[in-house]
C-alpha cells in the first residue's frame, strides 16, 4: 500500500514533524530527515497490521491525483 507522508521541519519542536494524513490524527518526529521518515515508516507498519487483526478496513491510500481534485473542489 502506497500512504502519504507528510514531513516538515518544525522550529518550535525543533525536529521533523511527521503527518500519516489517512490515518487521521497521527503524527510521529525525528530529529534528523531519514530518522523522521522511518519512523513513519514504522507507524505505517504498526496501523496496518493492528488494523487487519482487528478486522477493520484499511483507509483508501491517496493519490496525488485524487488530492488535487479535493483541493480544487474546496477552493471552487
Amino acid at each position: 500500500m502506497k500512504y502519504t507522508i507528510v514531513i516538515q521541519w518544525s522550529d518550535e519542536d525543533e525536529c521533523f514533524v511527521v503527518s500519516l494524513p489517512e490515518w487521521g490524527f497521527c503524527h510521529t518526529h525525528g530529529d534528523i530527515y531519514e530518522e523522521a521518515f522511518k519512523n513513519a515508516q514504522e507507524v505505517l507498519e504498526m496501523l496496518i497490521e493492528s488494523s487487519l487483526a482487528d478486522g477493520q478496513l484499511l483507509p483508501e491510500p491517496k493519490t496525488l491525483e485524487k488530492s488535487l481534485k479535493e483541493f480544487v473542489i474546496c477552493n471552487s
